[in-house]
């Protein structure tokens, strides 16, 4: 086996990112690997501003799979992982014997998803794709589009099929 690679899934605790996190873990990451877990909040107001602050150019340090349930770490950098998530994380930590940390950034989801890949660095990054239409990915942009065209590594896109 060689070096331990960073395996890099943007999360925002949709279902659509749930989903490309287990197509991630299922698909790619293996045992040693590091599988770090990218979340980009929105730039607003926090309770504790200070570390938005502190952290705003480089992302928050890399948070260990033991402090993701700890509600004081949660709290200091505003991210609020979802209990299928974290179920995802965990069983994957055990199993497939990797080591999760997770990594929040603040600002433009497209841009700061781009810089977590050279940040960190990451080996590859996987991004979920919520299948907006055209109207509604031109007023938003899409983050999985934008990170295909403007990342360093190679980047999977995981569609998600919708339930209708």
């Amino acid at each position: 086996m060689g070096e331990a690679r960073k395996v890099g899934v943007a999360v925002d605790y949709s279902e659509c990112s749930r989903v490309a996190l287990q197509w991630a873990i299922d698909n790619v990451v293996r045992k040693g690997d590091h599988l770090i877990l990218v979340n980009v909040l929105p730039e607003g107001i926090y309770e504790d501003v200070t570390e938005m602050q502190l952290w705003a150019v480089t992302g928050s340090p890399l948070i260990p799979l033991t402090d993701l349930c700890n509600p004081h770490v949660l709290k200091k950098y505003g991210t609020k992982p979802d209990p299928e998530t974290l179920e995802i994380v965990s069983v994957a930590a055990v199993l497939k014997e990797v080591d999760v940390l997770m990594k929040v950034f603040w600002g433009d989801p497209r841009e700061k998803v781009c810089e977590a890949v050279d940040k960190i660095p990451l080996d590859c990054l996987i991004v979920g794709n919520r299948g907006h239409g055209k109207l509604k990915r031109v007023i938003m942009g899409s983050v999985s589009k934008h990170a295909v065209n403007h990342s360093s590594c190679p980047v999977t896109v995981v569609k998600h099929a919708h339930h209708t």
